[in-house]
């Protein structure tokens, strides 16, 4: 016969390591659901898509010092929850399935967020984030971890969309590059200016993921020319490959983490032809983008700067030039 005693601590131990949460849109903690508070560090990580390392699971939760972890999504899976705790070292894992603006303004959710010591976005589709967060007090939860309380944030495919300053909504449906090189202005090409997330270091980026695996490289070229054209800004393009991401430390020094590479780009110069309807034209003497390639390793490797792209000083990779002559992306080895 088993012994109360014995019953009483397995009851225990299941809402221990299961926990249901009271908050709106909670799909459970994995943890200890106590609140804990413990001492962090600020860093983004962009995760490609198509898996999360496991290493930029344990790069992140060195720097959130071992605290509560929220995962949000609109996907309604709690994955991450099994994923994040059992790799050890954190006090507990909620994830929040926040799917309406009414569960983006609830105070409990915001609260909940508020509280985390370490926070990850997980993929979907961008356009119901911004449709659903964007102004909400989510919205400004999240911005309050990044810049004000310092913790890590990441995010991955969707996730990672919405942690640039400038970001790609996909509201209208994906974009697809051959399409969007033969006409820039194309009705899926849908940027939007830092009126959402506000990640350090990043505002004058636009990233995009699941990159050479969906041939996103020409797409992303005409994010980054649109931003030029609609905003005069010259922006830093960063692009994970899938199962990838770039890890950005707290002094704007980003580390490349995975089984794929991840590129930086700058742009030289403005598009020679940017027109409605119109392939577009941006060669700049074949070097109309300089491209920096880092390949990724498990424990991290490059060294590049976010916070300028000074390009001299980028570390662990090799550069590129990438051009457009009509509609047609170009790429070469540049010494």
């Amino acid at each position: 016969m088993i012994n109360k005693t014995f019953l009483l601590i397995l009851l225990v131990a299941g809402i221990f390591y299961s926990a249901v949460s009271q908050v709106p849109g909670s799909l459970g903690i994995k943890g200890d659901p106590a609140d804990v508070s413990t001492p962090t560090q600020g860093a983004v990580a962009l995760v490609g898509g198509g898996g999360v390392p496991a290493s930029v699971f344990e790069w992140m939760i060195k720097k959130s010092g071992g605290g509560d972890v929220v995962v949000l999504t609109a996907s309604a899976s709690n994955v991450y929850n099994d994923l994040i705790f059992d790799i050890g070292g954190v006090n507990s894992v909620e994830t929040l399935n926040i799917t309406s603006r009414e569960l983006a303004d609830n105070d409990s959710v915001a609260g909940v967020v508020r509280n985390a010591e370490m926070l990850f976005i997980g993929g979907g589709d961008q356009s119901r984030y911004m449709n659903n967060w964007r102004n909400t007090k989510l919205n400004d939860a999240i911005n309050y971890l990044m810049n004000v309380k310092k913790v890590p944030v990441g995010g991955t495919s969707a996730g990672c969309a919405i942690l640039t300053g400038f970001y790609f909504s996909g509201e209208n449906g994906s974009a697809v590059s051959d399409t969007v090189l033969k006409n820039p202005f194309h009705a899926r090409v849908t940027l939007y200016n830092n009126d959402f997330l506000h990640p350090p270091f990043l505002g004058n980026a636009v990233s995009d993921q699941h990159y050479t695996a969906r041939k996103r490289e020409g797409r992303h070229a005409v994010f980054i020319a649109r931003i030029i054209h609609d905003y005069g800004i010259y922006p830093l393009g960063v692009a994970p490959d899938e199962k990838t991401a770039v890890c950005v430390n707290e002094d704007g020094m980003a580390i490349v983490i995975g089984e794929g590479a991840a590129y930086f780009i700058k742009p030289t110069g403005a598009p020679e032809n940017l027109q409605r309807e119109k392939p577009l034209q941006w060669k700049r003497k074949r070097k109309a983008l300089r491209v920096y390639e880092v390949k990724g390793t498990l424990q991290g490797n490059g060294s590049v700067s976010v916070k300028d792209f000074n390009a001299p000083n980028a570390d662990g990779g090799n550069w590129q030039r990438w051009w457009i002559d009509k509609g047609v992306l170009h790429k070469e080895a540049d010494k």
